[in-house]
This record gives C-alpha cells, sequence and structure tokens, in this order.
C-alpha cells in the first residue's frame, strides 16, 4: 500500500480481534518509529514495545479514554527526553505518526492514547506518573503518548472530511469575508 493510501485509509481503530501480530510485523513497526525525522536527528524520542497481556490490561487504565488497549494485541509506548532537544514533543509526534500509517499500511489498526495534556499539567503528571511505575520509566522522559495495536475487529466506514479548501489555502491565507467578519 502507498503512503497516500494508508493515510486515507486511517482510522482510529478501538476494537481489536484476539489475534497476536507476528514478530516481522512488530519489527517494522518500530522500524517505522526508529525511522521517523527528529529535529537535529537527536534521538529525543524512545520506544517501548508491550506485547504482554497483564501489561496491556494494566496501562489501559493510564487515561480514562484507554479501554480499547485492553483488547489490543500490542502497543507502542513514545517517551521522549525534553532535555535533549526542545522538539521533543513534535519528534514524538512525528515519530507516532510514522508507526500509526505503517499499521494500516500492514493491515492493522491503531488508536492514539494521548498520555501528555499539555493543557491541563495535573492531569498529564497523573497520567505520565501512571505509565512510568506500569513500565519502569525513567523520571526525567515525557510519557506522551500509548498507540495501541491490532487486527480491526470491523472495517472502518470511510472517513467523512470537511471540504479541502476549508484548510487549504495557497499563497496567502484569505481575508475573511463580510459575513465571517460579521460573525
Amino acid at each position: 500500500m502507498d503512503v497516500l493510501s494508508a493515510i486515507e485509509k486511517r482510522r482510529e481503530i478501538t476494537s481489536f480481534k484476539p489475534d497476536s501480530i507476528p514478530p516481522e510485523l512488530l519489527d517494522k513497526l518500530i522500524r517505522s518509529a526508529y525511522l521517523a525525522p527528529s529535529g537535529n536527528n537527536l534521538p529525543s524520542r524512545e520506544f517501548i514495545l508491550v506485547t504482554d497481556r497483564d501489561k496491556l490490561q494494566s496501562l489501559a487504565a493510564t487515561t480514562p479514554y484507554m479501554k480499547w488497549l485492553e483488547q489490543s494485541a500490542a502497543a507502542v509506548v513514545i517517551v521522549s527526553d525534553q532535555q535533549l532537544s526542545k522538539y521533543w514533543l513534535q519528534d514524538a509526534s512525528i515519530a507516532g505518526g510514522f508507526l500509526w500509517l505503517t499499521a494500516v499500511s500492514l493491515g492493522l489498526g491503531a488508536a492514539w492514547g494521548a498520555v501528555y495534556h499539555s493543557e491541563d499539567p495535573e492531569e498529564s503528571a497523573k497520567r505520565e506518573r501512571y505509565a512510568r511505575e506500569q513500565l519502569g520509566i525513567p523520571e526525567h522522559l515525557r510519557v506522551v503518548a500509548i498507540l495501541g495495536l491490532g487486527w480491526p475487529a470491523a472495517e472502518p466506514s470511510p472517513k467523512e472530511m470537511y471540504p479541502v479548501e476549508r484548510v487549504v489555502h495557497t499563497e496567502t491565507y484569505p481575508a475573511p469575508s463580510s459575513k465571517e467578519s460579521r460573525d
């Protein structure tokens, strides 16, 4: 599958079949995250592959929104070192995107569990502390996200998008119309 097809097919998959992911596919997933670009090519992001069923069950409690992790066949926890690079969050997020698109290209589904919570430092600290305790993650690393991976239980419906003209502009940002300026 080409990259654009994977982008078009990508959905948040939160219901998985019980089947495991073969080691060679897990290797490809991790390799895609590893090969993702990072600011100044610094190793500011690291990855923890989790396939142990008990650990997946435990990690599902990291946030109130990750119950789907209990069904996943694997997870990749993305951590980042903010002391190593000022681009730590971007580096981790790009790697997660590469990982997700690779999963889609392999016929797998993925769901993004946001651990780092930029708008709520207390909630972020709570989530990160929980993940650190579960996996022995050092204090200096930020826990950015947990991607749950597995075989989709159902084929998701096509993505409904807003018109491309709403978000894509050419050469300059358009001036608001007179109607928009009244709103």
